[in-house]
């Protein structure tokens, strides 16, 4: 095999380090945001739970 041949694939530009920060924000916004909103949404704060609401009844009156 001659050693100054070229290979048959040459090899690609390496991705920039602009590309290498959005794949990096993509990613940690893929992770973060979905347990963020199950956070903010799941929490039932000023809410009384659904079993202490009870309807006034006929005794009441």
């Amino acid at each position: 095999m001659d050693s100054a041949s070229q290979p048959d694939t040459p090899p690609g530009e390496p991705p920039s380090i602009f590309s290498n920060l959005l794949g990096i924000v993509i990613a940690l916004m893929t992770l973060t945001l979905p347990m963020a909103a199950i956070a903010y949404f799941s929490s039932s704060q000023g809410l009384p739970p659904p079993d202490s609401v009870s309807p006034p009844s006929e005794l009441d009156r």
